[in-house]
């Protein structure tokens, strides 16, 4: 019985310990968001130099129509955007003809790149794309991106600065359907946002988002150019720590984008919220352990079932919406405030679910090194590399009949 209560007790200091840091954590996110929202907005200028857009697509998706068309409106004087796809058989080449039909102003070229040789599918594609391109700047972003007609007028500007080698932009999700996507969208707007904020906070930027990624061409070229990422999954993130490291400015814009959620059933939406969870645990391996503290609910939830056992159910009432409030001013203060996402707001209670869930994920990512990514099985190593089951496989066999022979 002594035992049994002093388990009990140990469970209940956890869950109290944990609520703390991530307590630490939501106050630390305040005073970033505060910090974020009283910056200067950069002024307008007249650097509006001609800039490449970079889209790779690969099959059909959600919103892809409306997506893409977002980018043939922008309010920009010289742009041009280039479309990469594996062949010319993708399903989204034929939404790219109509819309270069209907916007003849807009220069637009498609890069061909085959079966992809290395993991990285997009990147093998970006290679291809970058050797068309007739600019400085490039713009990069994915297929599941919507943006305003400003976009790229305002992602620019901070480039008059010379010293600065890449952008990148804070997104907001936007679910497709169901509650799955709703909860994935909320992960993006929220826990992705105030992860990115109090990053900056600290240490500055050091680091782009997938999403939208814009490099100077120096800066791209300075780091062996776009072709050095074709073997990681963190792409984004390796682009932008290496130009940081090269000497350039890092720059976290003003400006934020919509991130269509694709994925609208659990299985796809686990699958890519643990894939992404496995990708910043080999690339950023410290940082991601440390996010074990940023989540409240699993912490108060022990706290509150060793409560309720030890006869404390006021105090297990009290660690438990201690734990729901604090997921819920997380979701207002980065999802509304800074991302500017409704949901954050008008669904904030369904928060604490989604930073229940996130707090699996990130165990998941501890399982096993293995992603599922377009079909194909990869096997992540230190520093963010994937290698293809396949391979490990005939490299093994390789080994084993040497050594036979």
């Amino acid at each position: 019985m002594i035992i049994y209560h002093a388990f009990l007790t140990g469970l209940l200091w956890i869950g109290f310990i944990g609520l703390m840091c991530s307590t630490g954590f939501l106050i630390l996110t305040l005073f970033s968001v505060l910090r974020l929202i009283s910056r200067p907005k950069p002024h307008a200028n007249n650097f509006t130099p001609r800039v490449t857009l970079l889209k790779p697509v690969c099959g059909l998706e959600p919103r892809l129509d409306e997506n893409l068309e977002s980018f043939f409106t922008q309010d920009y004087p010289a742009y041009e955007i280039i479309f990469g796809a594996r062949n010319n058989d993708d399903p989204a080449l034929r939404i790219v003809e109509r819309l270069r039909d209907k916007y003849p102003m807009v220069p637009v070229k498609v890069a061909f790149s085959g079966e992809p040789q290395h993991p990285n599918a997009k990147v093998c594609s970006l290679v291809e794309m970058i050797k068309l391109a007739t600019s400085d700047f490039y713009v990069i972003s994915d297929s599941d991106v919507h943006v305003e007609p400003n976009y790229i007028r305002e992602i620019i500007a901070p480039f008059a600065d010379p010293k600065v080698g890449c952008l990148t932009c804070l997104y907001r999700g936007v679910p497709t359907g169901g509650l799955w996507s709703r909860l994935e969208a909320l992960g993006m707007s929220v826990e992705m946002t105030s992860g990115v904020v109090c990053a900056n906070q600290l240490e500055g930027m050091k680091f782009a988002l997938g999403p939208t990624m814009i490099a100077r061409r120096q800066a791209l070229e300075q780091i062996g150019g776009i072709g050095t990422l074709v073997d990681y999954c963190s792409d984004d993130y390796l682009l932008g720590n290496w130009i940081e490291e090269k000497g350039w400015n890092v720059v976290l814009s003003h400006h934020v984008i919509d991130h269509v959620v694709l994925n609208r059933n659990f299985r796809n939406s686990i699958l890519h919220q643990v894939r992404w969870m496995k990708s910043t645990r080999f690339s950023r391996p410290k940082g991601h352990f440390g996010t074990m503290l940023t989540f409240a609910m699993p912490f108060g939830l022990l706290g509150a079932i060793a409560a309720l056992l030890l006869g404390k159910p006021v105090f297990a009432a009290e660690i438990f919406g201690w734990a729901v409030l604090n997921r819920m001013m997380l979701s207002i203060a980065t999802g509304w405030a800074i991302v500017h996402d409704p949901r954050s707001l008008k669904h904030c209670w369904l928060y604490p679910l989604r930073d229940l869930m996130g707090f699996f994920f990130w165990a998941a990512s501890y399982a096993n090194s293995e992603v599922l990514w377009r079909g194909e099985r990869y096997r992540l190593i230190m520093g963010g590399k994937m290698v293809r089951i396949s391979e490990l496989k005939d490299h093994s066999r390789a080994v084993a009949i040497d050594d036979l022979a």
